[in-house]
Protein backbone atom coordinates (compact mmCIF):
# COMPACT_ATOMS: atom_id res chain seq x y z
CA UNK A 1 0.00 0.00 0.00
CA UNK A 2 1.31 3.27 -0.94
CA UNK A 3 2.12 5.85 2.15
CA UNK A 4 -0.22 8.42 3.27
CA UNK A 5 -4.02 6.65 1.94
CA UNK A 6 -5.84 5.64 5.60
CA UNK A 7 -3.13 7.24 7.36
CA UNK A 8 -3.86 10.69 5.67
CA UNK A 9 -7.10 10.45 7.53
CA UNK A 10 -6.10 10.15 11.18
CA UNK A 11 -2.60 12.12 10.28
CA UNK A 12 -3.50 15.63 12.01
CA UNK A 13 -4.71 13.58 15.13
CA UNK A 14 -1.05 12.06 15.63
CA UNK A 15 0.68 15.76 14.49
CA UNK A 16 -1.30 17.17 17.04
CA UNK A 17 1.94 18.36 19.17
CA UNK A 18 3.86 19.66 16.10
CA UNK A 19 4.79 23.15 16.41
CA UNK A 20 3.66 24.36 13.00
CA UNK A 21 3.27 27.93 14.57
CA UNK A 22 6.64 27.96 15.61
CA UNK A 23 7.35 26.62 12.40
CA UNK A 24 6.12 28.84 10.61
CA UNK A 25 7.15 31.71 12.39
CA UNK A 26 10.72 30.41 11.96
CA UNK A 27 10.58 30.51 7.78
CA UNK A 28 8.99 34.15 7.76
CA UNK A 29 12.26 35.34 9.72
CA UNK A 30 14.64 33.26 7.40
CA UNK A 31 12.47 34.52 3.82
CA UNK A 32 12.84 37.91 5.62
CA UNK A 33 16.56 37.43 6.31
CA UNK A 34 17.45 35.69 3.47
CA UNK A 35 14.95 35.70 0.29
CA UNK A 36 13.18 38.50 -2.41
CA UNK A 37 9.61 36.91 -0.88
CA UNK A 38 6.81 39.46 0.81
CA UNK A 39 3.88 38.78 2.23
CA UNK A 40 2.01 41.19 -0.33
CA UNK A 41 -0.89 38.84 -2.14
CA UNK A 42 -2.21 40.30 -5.09
CA UNK A 43 0.40 42.20 -6.42
CA UNK A 44 -0.06 44.45 -9.67
CA UNK A 45 3.47 43.90 -11.01
CA UNK A 46 3.94 40.36 -12.62
CA UNK A 47 7.39 40.02 -11.18
CA UNK A 48 6.35 40.75 -7.68
CA UNK A 49 3.77 38.69 -8.17
CA UNK A 50 5.60 35.98 -8.95
CA UNK A 51 8.47 36.34 -6.20
CA UNK A 52 6.27 36.56 -3.73
CA UNK A 53 5.03 32.87 -4.04
CA UNK A 54 5.66 30.11 -1.89
CA UNK A 55 5.37 26.69 -2.48
CA UNK A 56 5.25 24.35 0.07
CA UNK A 57 6.45 21.14 -1.27
CA UNK A 58 5.33 18.03 0.36
CA UNK A 59 2.12 20.02 2.00
CA UNK A 60 0.01 17.38 3.41
CA UNK A 61 -3.10 18.65 4.76
CA UNK A 62 -1.75 21.90 4.51
CA UNK A 63 -1.22 23.01 8.08
CA UNK A 64 1.74 25.10 7.29
CA UNK A 65 0.62 26.14 3.98
CA UNK A 66 -2.52 27.73 5.57
CA UNK A 67 -0.16 29.77 8.35
CA UNK A 68 1.84 30.90 5.88
CA UNK A 69 -0.99 32.11 4.03
CA UNK A 70 -2.08 33.50 6.68
CA UNK A 71 1.46 35.31 7.37
CA UNK A 72 0.49 36.96 3.69
CA UNK A 73 1.73 35.05 1.68
CA UNK A 74 0.70 33.92 -1.70
CA UNK A 75 0.57 30.38 -1.29
CA UNK A 76 0.73 26.99 -3.34
CA UNK A 77 0.75 23.52 -1.84
CA UNK A 78 2.10 19.91 -3.50
CA UNK A 79 1.90 16.73 -2.72
CA UNK A 80 1.37 13.63 -4.29
CA UNK A 81 -0.91 12.00 -1.93
CA UNK A 82 -4.70 12.73 -3.24
CA UNK A 83 -6.08 11.93 0.13
CA UNK A 84 -3.92 14.11 2.22
CA UNK A 85 -4.51 17.26 -0.92
CA UNK A 86 -8.39 15.94 -0.26
CA UNK A 87 -8.37 17.07 3.46
CA UNK A 88 -5.96 20.50 2.89
CA UNK A 89 -8.53 21.51 0.33
CA UNK A 90 -11.37 20.47 3.07
CA UNK A 91 -9.72 23.24 5.73
CA UNK A 92 -9.37 25.53 2.15
CA UNK A 93 -13.03 25.09 2.03
CA UNK A 94 -14.20 26.10 5.55
CA UNK A 95 -11.69 28.89 5.64
CA UNK A 96 -12.18 30.59 2.43
CA UNK A 97 -8.18 30.68 2.03
CA UNK A 98 -6.99 31.20 -1.68
CA UNK A 99 -4.64 28.26 -1.91
CA UNK A 100 -3.61 26.47 -4.76
CA UNK A 101 -2.98 22.70 -4.53
CA UNK A 102 -1.32 20.26 -6.97
CA UNK A 103 -1.42 16.62 -6.54
CA UNK A 104 2.16 16.22 -8.03
CA UNK A 105 5.37 13.66 -6.89
CA UNK A 106 7.73 16.67 -6.07
CA UNK A 107 10.54 14.60 -8.40
CA UNK A 108 7.78 15.91 -11.39
CA UNK A 109 7.10 19.43 -10.27
CA UNK A 110 6.00 21.43 -12.50
CA UNK A 111 4.62 25.09 -12.00
CA UNK A 112 2.75 27.80 -14.33
CA UNK A 113 6.28 30.46 -13.16
CA UNK A 114 8.84 31.21 -11.17
CA UNK A 115 8.31 31.46 -6.97
CA UNK A 116 10.46 33.17 -4.40
CA UNK A 117 10.62 31.02 -1.55
CA UNK A 118 10.02 27.13 -1.78
CA UNK A 119 9.48 25.49 1.61
CA UNK A 120 9.80 21.52 2.63
CA UNK A 121 9.71 20.20 5.82
CA UNK A 122 8.61 16.99 8.17
CA UNK A 123 11.40 15.50 6.93
CA UNK A 124 9.65 15.24 3.43
CA UNK A 125 12.92 14.92 1.34
CA UNK A 126 13.70 11.51 3.33
CA UNK A 127 11.01 10.10 1.26
CA UNK A 128 13.41 10.32 -1.72
CA UNK A 129 15.55 7.63 -1.58
CA UNK A 130 18.04 7.54 -4.49
CA UNK A 131 20.88 10.53 -4.85
CA UNK A 132 19.37 10.66 -8.28
CA UNK A 133 16.18 11.65 -7.52
CA UNK A 134 17.14 13.73 -4.68
CA UNK A 135 19.27 15.95 -7.32
CA UNK A 136 16.35 15.87 -9.87
CA UNK A 137 14.35 17.61 -6.87
CA UNK A 138 16.90 20.32 -6.31
CA UNK A 139 17.36 20.82 -9.51
CA UNK A 140 13.53 21.18 -10.02
CA UNK A 141 12.99 23.42 -7.50
CA UNK A 142 16.50 25.73 -8.59
CA UNK A 143 14.72 25.80 -11.79
CA UNK A 144 11.59 27.13 -10.47
CA UNK A 145 12.83 29.83 -8.52
CA UNK A 146 12.56 33.39 -9.12
CA UNK A 147 16.77 35.31 -9.05
CA UNK A 148 17.73 35.14 -5.68
CA UNK A 149 14.73 32.85 -4.34
CA UNK A 150 15.39 30.30 -1.70
CA UNK A 151 15.12 26.81 -0.44
CA UNK A 152 14.30 26.50 3.16
CA UNK A 153 13.80 22.53 3.79
CA UNK A 154 14.81 19.96 6.39
CA UNK A 155 15.71 16.31 6.86
CA UNK A 156 16.30 13.63 9.23
CA UNK A 157 19.95 12.66 9.46
CA UNK A 158 21.17 9.11 9.37
CA UNK A 159 22.55 9.49 12.66
CA UNK A 160 19.06 9.67 13.74
CA UNK A 161 18.21 6.92 12.40
CA UNK A 162 20.84 5.01 12.91
CA UNK A 163 21.08 5.72 16.40
CA UNK A 164 18.04 7.01 17.80
CA UNK A 165 14.97 5.37 15.58
CA UNK A 166 16.27 2.69 14.31
CA UNK A 167 15.04 -0.63 14.91
CA UNK A 168 12.56 0.85 17.66
CA UNK A 169 8.96 0.06 18.19
CA UNK A 170 6.75 3.61 18.71
CA UNK A 171 3.27 3.20 19.90
CA UNK A 172 0.41 5.49 20.83
CA UNK A 173 -3.04 5.48 21.97
CA UNK A 174 -5.71 8.10 21.50
CA UNK A 175 -9.31 8.37 23.04
CA UNK A 176 -10.74 7.01 19.54
CA UNK A 177 -7.57 5.84 17.72
CA UNK A 178 -3.85 4.31 18.26
CA UNK A 179 -0.88 3.75 16.20
CA UNK A 180 2.06 1.39 16.27
CA UNK A 181 5.15 2.40 14.44
CA UNK A 182 7.68 -0.23 13.97
CA UNK A 183 11.28 0.59 12.19
CA UNK A 184 13.68 -1.28 10.39
CA UNK A 185 16.56 0.36 9.42
CA UNK A 186 19.57 -0.91 7.26
CA UNK A 187 22.59 0.29 7.41
CA UNK A 188 24.03 -0.39 4.15
CA UNK A 189 21.34 1.38 2.40
CA UNK A 190 20.66 3.98 4.67
CA UNK A 191 16.89 2.89 4.07
CA UNK A 192 14.66 3.20 7.25
CA UNK A 193 11.13 1.22 6.80
CA UNK A 194 8.34 2.24 8.87
CA UNK A 195 5.64 -0.05 9.27
CA UNK A 196 1.97 1.65 10.94
CA UNK A 197 -0.30 0.02 12.13
CA UNK A 198 -3.49 1.74 13.09
CA UNK A 199 -6.48 1.48 14.50
CA UNK A 200 -9.74 3.63 14.58
CA UNK A 201 -13.07 3.77 16.25
CA UNK A 202 -15.66 3.33 14.26
CA UNK A 203 -18.48 2.56 16.73
CA UNK A 204 -18.06 1.44 20.36
CA UNK A 205 -16.47 -1.51 20.27
CA UNK A 206 -15.32 -1.40 16.80
CA UNK A 207 -12.17 -0.51 15.66
CA UNK A 208 -10.95 -0.60 11.67
CA UNK A 209 -7.60 -1.24 11.40
CA UNK A 210 -4.72 -0.78 8.38
CA UNK A 211 -1.91 -0.81 7.95
CA UNK A 212 0.61 1.47 5.37
CA UNK A 213 4.65 1.12 4.80
CA UNK A 214 6.97 4.13 4.28
CA UNK A 215 10.58 4.25 3.56
CA UNK A 216 12.73 7.17 4.12
CA UNK A 217 16.33 7.21 3.25
CA UNK A 218 18.99 9.08 6.11
CA UNK A 219 21.21 12.08 4.68
CA UNK A 220 24.21 13.59 5.46
CA UNK A 221 24.83 17.12 5.31
CA UNK A 222 27.94 16.77 2.84
CA UNK A 223 25.42 14.74 1.00
CA UNK A 224 23.27 17.51 0.63
CA UNK A 225 25.08 20.42 0.04
CA UNK A 226 27.16 18.08 -2.75
CA UNK A 227 23.38 17.43 -4.29
CA UNK A 228 22.23 21.36 -3.67
CA UNK A 229 25.77 22.34 -5.16
CA UNK A 230 24.87 20.37 -8.27
CA UNK A 231 21.32 21.26 -9.09
CA UNK A 232 22.97 24.57 -9.11
CA UNK A 233 22.26 25.94 -5.63
CA UNK A 234 24.03 27.33 -2.94
CA UNK A 235 23.99 26.65 0.37
CA UNK A 236 23.30 29.87 2.85
CA UNK A 237 22.82 28.19 6.44
CA UNK A 238 22.65 24.60 7.92
CA UNK A 239 21.44 24.60 11.36
CA UNK A 240 19.95 21.86 13.90
CA UNK A 241 16.06 22.06 13.38
CA UNK A 242 15.10 20.68 16.82
CA UNK A 243 17.66 23.89 18.77
CA UNK A 244 18.82 26.52 15.91
CA UNK A 245 22.06 25.85 16.93
CA UNK A 246 24.96 24.92 15.00
CA UNK A 247 25.09 21.21 13.52
CA UNK A 248 26.99 18.59 14.89
CA UNK A 249 27.46 14.61 15.20
CA UNK A 250 24.27 13.91 17.12
CA UNK A 251 21.77 16.58 15.22
CA UNK A 252 18.99 14.75 14.13
CA UNK A 253 17.42 16.97 11.71
CA UNK A 254 18.88 19.69 10.05
CA UNK A 255 17.39 22.70 8.49
CA UNK A 256 18.81 24.22 5.40
CA UNK A 257 17.96 27.47 3.70
CA UNK A 258 19.81 27.30 -0.22
CA UNK A 259 19.61 30.24 -2.89
CA UNK A 260 19.21 30.33 -6.32
CA UNK A 261 22.07 31.79 -8.44
CA UNK A 262 22.86 32.21 -12.16
CA UNK A 263 19.52 33.91 -13.18
CA UNK A 264 18.77 37.41 -13.97
CA UNK A 265 15.57 39.20 -14.29
CA UNK A 266 14.62 40.01 -17.93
Amino acid sequence: MEAYQDFAYVYDTFMDATPYEEWCERICRLITKYGVSKPERDAEDVLDSEKNLVVDLGCGTGTLTSALYQKGYDMIGVDNSESMLGIAMEKRMESGEEILYLLQDMRELELYSTVGTVVSVCDCVNYVLEEEELLEVFSLVNNYLYPGGIFIFDFNTDYKYREVIGDTTIAENRDDCSFIWENYYDEESCINQYDVTVFVQEEEDLFRRFTETHFQRGYTCQQISRLLEKAGLTTVELMDADTEQPVCDTTQRVLVVAREQGKTVQ
